[in-house]
C-alpha cells in the first residue's frame, strides 16, 4: 500500500461500486481477512456479504461501506468522504438553486417533459378494487344473487 487509496467516485452507485472494487484491489486482502479486520475495527462485515456487495452494482447499505472501508485501512477523513459519497449518490443530486430574478410566471414557460408511458399506481388499483366492491354489493342488496322463488312471510312469536 505505497501508493495513495483511491478516492470514491460521487457519480452513480455503479461506479462506487467499481471504486470499492479498487479499494480492494488497493488494499491486497482476501474477503476472510477483510472480515478480520472490520472485526479489529469494531464492525461486522461478514466475507460474503463483502463478496456480495462487490459482486452487484447497487448501493451498499452506509454501514458496510463505513466497515468495508475501515477493514481496507482507510480511517479518518479519507473515510468520512467515502461514507459521504455514498449519501450523496443515495440521496441524488442537490438542488438547484433558483436565481432571485425567476417569478413563477417564468417558471410555468418551463414544461416538464411528458411521460412516455402511463405508470399505474397503487391508487388505481384501490378505486378499481373499490368500484368492483360497490358494484358487487348493490347487485346483491337488489336480490341479483338470491334465488327466484318468492319468500312468504311467517310470523311467529314465542310466548312464554
Amino acid at each position: 500500500m505505497t501508493t495513495a487509496p483511491p478516492t470514491p467516485p460521487d457519480t452513480d452507485a455503479a461506479a462506487f461500486v467499481a471504486g470499492l472494487r479498487r479499494l480492494k484491489a488497493w488494499s491486497g486482502l482476501s474477503y476472510r481477512r477483510l472480515e478480520r479486520r472490520a472485526a479489529e475495527a469494531g464492525h461486522s462485515l461478514p466475507y460474503s456479504t463483502a463478496a456480495t456487495m462487490l459482486g452487484r452494482e447497487r448501493l451498499p447499505r452506509e454501514e458496510l461501506v463505513a466497515a468495508f472501508v475501515a477493514a481496507c485501512g482507510i480511517r479518518g477523513t479519507e473515510a468520512e468522504v467515502w461514507l459521504d459519497a455514498r449519501t450523496d449518490i443515495a440521496c441524488g443530486p442537490p438542488p438547484v438553486p433558483v436565481p432571485a430574478d425567476v417569478t413563477p410566471a417564468s417558471l410555468s414557460a418551463v414544461a416538464a417533459p411528458a411521460r412516455t408511458t402511463p405508470r399505474r399506481t397503487r391508487w388505481t388499483l384501490v378505486a378499481a378494487a373499490a368500484l368492483v366492491t360497490a358494484l358487487l354489493g348493490g347487485a346483491s342488496a337488489s336480490g341479483v344473487f338470491t334465488d327466484d322463488e318468492e319468500v312468504h312471510e311467517t310470523r311467529t312469536s314465542v310466548r312464554l
